[in-house]
């Protein structure tokens, strides 16, 4: 009475497709799909934004960490 059986979870699938239909949740499906992706594409972007360990130079004036970054300048 416990655990249920192959019998028992086939018969929740049946009524689940008669009550939502293969229509609405094929596109739930669809939707989590493309949650899980956008999460999987910002995880990326988030990692490949973050500058590499001593990437930049930094310069400690008075206390406070300022960003130095060189640029060449053009001949205009």
């Amino acid at each position: 009475m416990g655990t249920f059986s192959i019998w028992h979870w086939l018969i929740v699938l049946v009524i689940v497709l008669l009550v939502f239909g293969t229509k609405k949740l094929r596109n739930v499906g669809q939707d989590l799909g493309g949650a899980v992706k956008g999460f999987k594409d910002g995880m990326k972007d988030a990692n490949a934004d973050k500058p590499a360990e001593g990437a930049q130079p930094t310069q400690q004036v008075g206390g406070q960490t300022i960003d130095v970054e060189v640029q060449e300048k053009t001949k205009s």
